[in-house]
């Protein structure tokens, strides 16, 4: 059976599935792979200058005449960086972490889809009132910064909130049968992160993908500290789910302390430089003992559509 949705209606895709915009890792080569595989290919924006962004959203265009899109935060993406993607005409932009409505006016006048990744209700309503296409639920289960709700009670709120807006699900979704879960959860598809960092397509060290399959979903958690420890300004509503490393066990549950030592935070920035921590933390879901091995972006789509007819059906059978 095809998994048709009101989300791969609107973009005319093959599956219900989307790349999640991971900054420094979704570049223009794994969106253009997504898509080719039949998903929704999102560049992350991020917190990257606007001439990776070109780049990487000339590589995506080159690289596939079928959907493809590229996600920022609201919070710290300025209507100028906006205005240079819609020049690239993406088929959508997405909107994630902070409130979405200037950014989202100058995405609708454009007549681009707008997507909007919402972490709890009220940012849902927001979402409805900047007049989303689409929107995201993300659970806590999510690699990476997220909101305090988890994806099995979050999704199916917003999806009965929204109604009939398409509601994609997100967050400790790394195989089929996460996939089948968000559609029996009245979602219209899956946006997954984590799971595409294991591809040949993902930008970043191989430490990366490295690190996510040898590790477990108990080796993640959620803090404020890596935010804190490398002084991004990342808003404390929105803390990050990372592997665990000796630095942020010895400073879990200290955060304000941390933020109030600079010493300790240098300690952070010498441990980085000497190679004793990564140069960036391990964003990962707390899905990742469902990730294996390395797969290509465009195969790896059709086998997970193909796991999620295979497990709606096994259900169903049951």
């Amino acid at each position: 059976m095809a998994l048709r949705t009101a989300f791969t209606e609107f973009f005319s895709l093959q599956h219900p599935i989307a790349l999640a915009p991971m900054g420094g890792a979704s570049g223009g080569a794994l969106a253009a792979a997504v898509s080719n595989g039949g998903g929704l290919g999102l560049v992350g924006g991020g917190r990257a200058g606007p001439e990776w962004v070109a780049r990487e959203m000339e590589t995506a265009a080159e690289r596939t005449g079928k959907s493809w899109g590229v996600g920022f935060q609201a919070w710290s993406t300025s209507p100028a960086t906006v205005e240079q993607a819609l020049a690239h005409r993406p088929r959508a932009i997405m909107l994630s972490f902070g409130d979405p409505g200037p950014l989202a006016r100058l995405i609708r006048a454009a007549r681009v889809a707008l997507i909007i990744q919402v972490t709890d209700l009220e940012e849902a309503r927001q979402a409805m009132e900047a007049g989303a296409d689409v929107i995201v639920a993300q659970g806590t289960e999510a690699g990476g910064h997220g909101g305090r709700r988890s994806t099995l009670p979050f999704v199916p709120a917003v999806a009965d909130l929204a109604a009939p807006t398409p509601v994609l699900a997100a967050g400790g979704i790394a195989d089929g049968r996460g996939v089948a879960a968000a559609l029996a959860l009245g979602a219209a598809g899956a946006l997954l992160g984590t799971r595409f960092l294991a591809t040949p397509e993902a930008l970043g060290p191989a430490s990366v993908a490295k690190a996510v399959i040898g590790h477990g979903g108990e080796d993640t958690e959620r803090s404020r500290v890596s935010d804190i420890a490398m002084g991004t300004p990342w808003p404390a509503k929105y803390p990050a789910r990372t592997l665990r490393n000796p630095f942020f066990d010895q400073w879990r549950g200290r955060e304000d302390e941390l933020a109030a030592d600079p010493a300790a935070r240098q300690a952070y920035r010498d441990a980085v430089a000497r190679g004793d921590l990564p140069q960036n933390p391990v964003w990962a879901s707390e899905a990742i003992d469902l990730i294996t091995e390395i797969t290509p972006a465009a195969d790896l789509v059709g086998a997970l559509a193909a796991q999620a007819e295979e497990a709606l059906a096994r259900a169903a059978n049951r």
